[in-house]
């Protein structure tokens, strides 16, 4: 039996990486600037949860910064378990609804804070990145 092969995009060069590495360290100062909890979710290994700003290196090429919105867990936990069970996308449980809801407020205030503080910030695909925000570098 042969071993099934996966194409994988290739991952970006470590000096890029780096420039990355720099830039969600700068993301992570200027959140704390601003008055919002914000953590390295790459560099904990996911051990570290709560609610804040979670910014993540993406090392694919095509990948980059992101910064996503943590819930806390008394609205995150409901949230997920009525999800899991099956909701009726039309008309979800108010949890439901009000969880989708503060991510897309949330989304809305990094971006605004984020373009404050000199980032390039973008929205980028919702089917790969749910509602993170993109920090494309710092504007010149």
């Amino acid at each position: 039996m042969n071993d099934p092969e996966f194409d994988l995009p290739p991952h970006a060069p470590p000096e890029v990486i780096a420039e990355w590495n720099d830039l969600a360290d700068g993301v992570c100062r200027e959140l704390a600037r601003a008055g919002l909890p914000a953590r390295r979710g790459d560099l904990d290994g996911g051990s570290q949860t709560g609610p804040g700003a979670e910014v993540h290196v993406d090392p694919m090429a095509d990948g980059g910064v992101y910064v996503d919105w943590e819930a806390g867990a008394e609205l995150r936990t409901p949230a997920l378990e009525l999800f899991a069970k099956g909701i009726d996308y039309a008309d979800p449980p108010p949890v439901v609804r009000h969880h989708r809801n503060v991510h897309a407020f949330m989304r809305d205030a990094l971006t605004g804070i984020l373009a404050s503080a000199g980032f390039q910030v973008e929205e980028p695909d919702p089917h790969t990145h749910g509602s993170a925000v993109h920090v494309k570098g710092r504007r010149p």
